[in-house]
């Protein structure tokens, strides 16, 4: 019996998700769609915990955590209304708002149903891309975390 040769992962695995009920509760999740470049992270804050009796060795403690998504993507419309997409509208409208109204509650996974699953609250900056006659319209955004990223169970696992 022959071991499966593993692949790589694809940056294009990820599926961003946001919750467009009023309550922001999660009982509205809906498709980001149009993703052309997702950027996550999580970046740890780490303090020098150094003292004389580590021997000369130095100590570090992780004492807080900050998460981001940095996020491209193609404006999508319904040109026979003239609307644009609602999850798009929805990141457009909490960017120029204050207070609760300001947050996003999202959600992002592994959409091949891997285990890596993440979901929080963030704020919104919006960033149209302008450009040439022949360009797509573009919107690049960044989601900074206002509270915790938590590990959840891949809703397609």
């Amino acid at each position: 019996m022959s071991t499966p040769t593993p692949t790589n992962a694809l940056a294009r695995r990820w599926k961003m998700d946001i919750d467009l009920s009023a309550a922001k509760d999660g009982s509205d999740w809906q498709s980001v769609i149009g993703i052309t470049e997702f950027n996550p992270s999580a970046e740890p804050n780490i303090e020098d915990s150094s003292d004389y009796d580590s021997g000369g060795w130095a100590g570090n403690t992780k004492t807080g955590q900050a998460w981001e998504l940095g996020v491209t993507i193609n404006r999508r419309i319904n040109d026979q209304v003239k609307v644009y997409h609602p999850t798009h509208e929805a990141f457009r409208t909490a960017s120029f708002a204050f207070g609760s109204a300001s947050e996003v509650h999202v959600r992002y996974y592994d959409r091949d149903g891997l285990p890596e699953a993440y979901e929080g609250t963030a704020l919104v900056t919006w960033a149209p891309s302008g450009g040439e006659y022949t360009a797509l319209d573009q919107v690049e955004m960044t989601l900074t975390g206002t509270g915790p990223l938590q590990l959840i169970a891949n809703p397609v696992a």
